[in-house]
């Protein structure tokens, strides 16, 4: 039983007040709730004291492994230059391997450019791998470069070899992956999560399961599935949804990632990048192949998480859904046509959206689509034309923290400035539904998450700080103060 707590989120509308309530919890779900001292205590006791509960946090899209393995790589994002992102990698400690790895650069801003020279200058003959925070391009000197076979003039490679270069850097020792994995876990729990999306760039049909089975308990899990297993997968029969070797384990959606990204200036959109009049982004899967992936997927009961950032990929994979009838969700949308905000709805395809990306990407968008006409970064616009929208951090492109997406909604804004397209601000309740899969109510999942404040009343700053007192996962504490 959970005692004494104040629902807030989805599940308060059945209640009559804000009084206090006891929240029974059998079997991994809500059994029963009642003013509080009306039903007998039974079994274990959590008392709330009065603090505000709400459904179990979602984060719909991260790269697991990735974000896992982060906190041992060299912050990257203060860097205002290549010079200065060059100085901060060199002075940071090799990875045991030998290997100098950094994250969270932004060179769109730059005054600068990397170069081959720069960056061989710096390092030496020690291999040096600088990820841009989007992930779609890495900036590597001449010995790394040997060192995977690959070559660049300017020591950056784009989208696909970007890629490559993730998860071979990805693919470390599975205990020191799983043990880095399960830090990360408990930190998400600690911030309220009970589940999560990952779509880490591996075959991750074998990696929960290993994980669950040495321990990893924080959260549920639905992994995704990219093109070049997709025949695997069907082998297998795996359909979204379904139960994968344990209880926590869900088969997500097949991810298609069929455009670029704004920070490396490759995603698809309708007017040409400001003084590179020949580059529109890419559609890295041209719309007959991902008709076909979609058609592929459906009819092995899968459905399809579908990258699209520029509004030229956003229209394709909504032209796409329309002919297979695939079902699933577009992710990240971050530049939306007028005209296709009502196919979403009509679709029935989820807007899997990052809500800190435009606080984090506003200036890029200054200077990168100061010429584009659709719209950026719409969260308003789509849930008013009836879209359901699920946020997400894109972890470790952004925190992995439910509370931050939760502020940027409704706020759009942070650090003091001025909200960013302010008419693309949601309601606290619209932001707590797009982050929840459950609601409080008899019948639904005992995940729930107990919070110091009312996060209703909150101020966007307060909101990213958020107490949380206890996040509960069917029925079993995983986290508390």
């Amino acid at each position: 039983m959970i005692r004494a707590a104040r629902v807030a989120g989805p599940g308060r509308e059945f209640l009559v007040d804000d009084e206090p309530v006891d929240i029974v919890l059998r079997d991994g779900l809500i059994e029963d709730i009642a003013p509080t001292g009306v039903l007998r205590s039974r079994g274990e006791v959590l008392d709330a004291d009065g603090a505000w509960a709400v459904p179990g946090l979602w984060d719909n899209h991260v790269h697991t492994v990735q974000w896992a393995l982060e906190a041992e790589r060299t912050p990257l994002g203060s860097a205002g230059s290549a010079a200065e992102a060059a100085e901060l990698i060199a002075a940071a400690d090799p990875l045991p391997d030998g290997r100098l790895v950094g994250s969270g650069f932004r060179d769109a801003l730059w005054p600068d450019r990397p170069s081959l020279e720069l960056l061989d200058a710096r390092t030496g003959s020690t291999p040096a791998y600088l990820i841009n925070a989007d992930v779609h391009s890495v900036w590597l000197n001449s010995a790394a470069l040997r060192r995977e076979g690959f070559t660049s003039r300017d020591g950056v490679l784009r989208e696909d070899g970007a890629f490559e270069i993730s998860r071979r850097l990805n693919a470390v020792d599975p205990a020191h992956c799983d043990a880095a994995v399960t830090r990360a876990g408990d930190r998400a729990a600690a911030r309220g999560i009970t589940g999560l999306v990952d779509f880490d760039m591996g075959w991750n049909a074998d990696a929960w399961p290993r994980r669950i089975a040495h321990g990893f308990s924080a959260h549920r899990v639905e992994f995704a599935v990219y093109p070049a297993d997709l025949d695997r997968a069907v082998a297998l029969g795996m359909r979204s949804g379904a139960r994968w070797e344990d209880d926590l384990i869900r088969v997500g959606s097949l991810k298609i990632i069929s455009d670029g990204s704004l920070g490396t200036r490759t995603a698809a959109c309708s007017h040409h990048y400001p003084g590179d009049p020949e580059n529109y982004g890419v559609l890295t899967v041209p719309p007959a192949e991902l008709e076909a992936l979609l058609t592929t997927a459906t009819a092995a009961g899968l459905s399809v998480a579908v990258h699209a950032i520029g509004d030229r990929a956003v229209t394709a994979a909504l032209d796409a859904f329309t002919v297979t009838g695939a079902s699933g969700s577009i992710e990240h949308a971050q530049l939306v046509r007028h005209a296709d905000l009502s196919r979403f709805a009509r679709l029935g395809v989820v807007a899997s959206v990052q809500p800190q990306h435009a606080l984090d990407d506003r200036d890029l968008v200054g200077i990168l689509w100061n010429g584009q006409t659709s719209l950026g970064y719409p969260l308003a616009s789509l849930w008013n034309a009836g879209a359901e929208l699920r946020f997400g951090s894109d972890a470790p492109v952004a925190p992995l923290d439910p509370w931050v997406a939760i502020a940027a909604a409704i706020a759009r804004t942070d650090g003091g400035r001025e909200p960013w397209h302010p008419e693309e601000r949601l309601a606290i309740d619209q932001a707590i539904a797009a982050s929840v899969r459950s609601a409080i109510r008899p019948g639904d999942p005992a995940d729930i998450v107990l919070c110091g404040l009312d996060p209703r009343t909150q101020a966007p700053e307060a909101l990213r700080a958020m107490l949380v007192i206890a996040t509960v996962l069917g029925g079993r504490i995983t986290h508390s103060t």
